[in-house]
């Protein structure tokens, strides 16, 4: 097993050929199979549940390799697999728990460059692994201590082709979407998939909403035509398509489909924190179960105040706590990462949340970061407000948000970044700190986030304020205390 896989709780990537082989991919497989069918609840309700994992990929050219060996690893251990073929990652999430299966693995190295993949772990309620279970799994792969089936009680393989169809249908029906006021603007939408898994699904969920669609890189090869990452400096190609074709709204998903950022109707790029803004327009700004707009309280039946609550993770913009407030609700932020943020979202019973990055998660639907459903979402707010994407970003503040990345060196260990949480919380003593994941500086409208990244061998440094030098300043005293320390 190579030394340079980056390992976190909820799976495992790293470069194809070099760190990530058919053999390591087996092995995890294996280990996350044997997790599976021992691990809390295995035995619970459901034919066979504890042996059943769902398999899904993404469209990277190493994908179907990749895809023979975790099935191999699978079967290995005695387990059932069901295969979902190339789908979007959230599509494996809801297969997992329409399956009622122990787990699913993702093969997907998501917004990673093409030489990159991973396998992302799911738990048997649709969520991504994390402590207890995600160290489990990799002591598994780590020490050997496999169980190997024998000829007699190994595994076996089915598939499933309805995945796709049953994730649509299930976004369609979402209490409280208003199709039928999306069909009838009937949008043009510009649509860029990067040629990854959202060529198998965007296409269809836009159609079905009555949109007219023009798009680029529908090819699901794995054959990125431009860093596959939806930030802003990535998506001139389809601002080009929206100003050619007219279209009110342009849209971008990341290669496994569980992010999506919008370009406004004149083709620039709005940042991928608007999307969760959006989301959480569209879902609080409904009459929903009684619901006063704007009032966190139940109508004249003068009930007590029930405080609602907008989960994100600790790099989100500012962006998103406005839209909340502007409908009384109150954002709590959790670390970064998909599985924080949704036991955030159950333990709190948020109506929505999600990432900075364009990840929306839809509880109404399941806990999970899903483009599709923030797609539906987005196109419901425009026509319930009647308004261009470009007046709705202008009707709030606004703030700029700088990110920026430094090589982790042997200097920057675990005790060289306390140093640097140290020296940061000591230039900035009038800052409050949140130091659930690395360290959040905030003041009223303005933060800095520094924290190593689980999925690359780098430091994140990501600043907002409301103007770009601002933001820029407090970048530049980040990296100089980096290099310092």
């Amino acid at each position: 097993m190579s030394d340079t896989l980056m390992i976190g709780v909820s799976g495992v990537r790293g470069l194809v050929g070099t760190d990530l082989t058919p053999e390591v991919v087996a092995r995890w497989a294996a280990a996350f199979g044997t997790w599976a069918k021992t691990g809390p609840g295995a035995r619970g309700p459901g034919a066979r549940r504890g042996s059943r994992v769902v398999l899904g990929r993404d469209a990277r050219t190493s994908g179907p390799m990749f895809a023979r060996a975790a099935t191999a690893g699978l079967m290995s251990v005695g387990c059932e697999v069901i295969d979902v073929g190339l789908v979007a990652t959230p599509t494996v999430q809801l297969a997992v728990e329409h399956h009622r299966a122990a787990g699913g693995i993702v093969l997907t190295a998501s917004h990673n460059p093409i030489e990159w993949n991973a396998l992302k772990f799911v738990g048997r309620d649709g969520i991504f692994l994390d402590g207890e279970a995600g160290t489990r799994v990799r002591t598994l792969a780590g020490d050997g201590r496999i169980g190997r089936a024998g000829y007699d009680a190994l595994g076996s393989v089915a598939s499933d082709p309805d995945a796709i169809e049953r994730h649509l249908d299930a976004v369609l029906a979402l209490r409280g979407l208003d199709v039928r006021a999306i069909r009838r603007r009937r949008f043009r939408v510009a649509l860029d998939t990067v040629r990854g898994a959202g060529g198998a699904v965007m296409p269809a969920l836009l159609e079905r909403l009555g949109c007219r669609v023009t798009a680029i890189n529908l090819e699901t090869d794995g054959l990125f035509p431009r860093p596959p990452e939806p930030v802003p400096e990535n998506l001139k190609a389809l601002g080009a398509l929206v100003r050619r074709k007219k279209a009110e709204v342009g849209i971008a998903v990341d290669p496994d489909v569980d992010r999506l950022a919008i370009v406004d109707e004149q083709g620039r790029a709005i940042g991928e924190d608007y999307t969760l803004a959006f989301a959480v327009r569209a879902v609080l700004g409904r009459r929903l179960e009684g619901w006063q707009v704007g009032s966190g309280r139940r109508g004249p039946s003068n009930r007590p105040t029930v405080q609602r609550f907008v989960v994100c993770n600790l790099s989100t913009s500012l962006v998103v706590e406005d839209a909340a407030r502007e409908y009384g609700a109150s954002v709590v932020r959790a670390p970064v990462g998909e599985a924080h943020v949704a036991r955030k979202i159950i333990e709190l019973k948020a109506p929505i949340g999600g990432e900075g990055n364009g990840g929306v998660m839809y509880p109404a639907l399941h806990v999970g970061r899903d483009a599709p459903v923030a797609a539906a979402l987005v196109l419901a707010l425009l026509a319930r407000e009647g308004k261009t994407v470009s007046e709705l970003v202008a009707a709030a503040p606004r703030y700029a948000i700088v990110k920026a990345k430094l090589e982790r060196g042997t200097r920057n260990g675990e005790r060289g970044m306390d140093d640097v949480y140290a020296a940061l919380r000591a230039r900035f003593p009038e800052a409050k700190a949140d130091t659930q994941d690395g360290l959040r500086l905030a003041w009223p409208v303005r933060w800095l986030h520094v924290r190593p990244s689980g999925t690359e061998p780098i430091i994140r440094l990501i600043a907002e304020a409301p103007t770009g030098a601002e933001a820029e300043r407090l970048i530049d005293e980040g990296r100089r205390l980096c290099a310092a320390s």
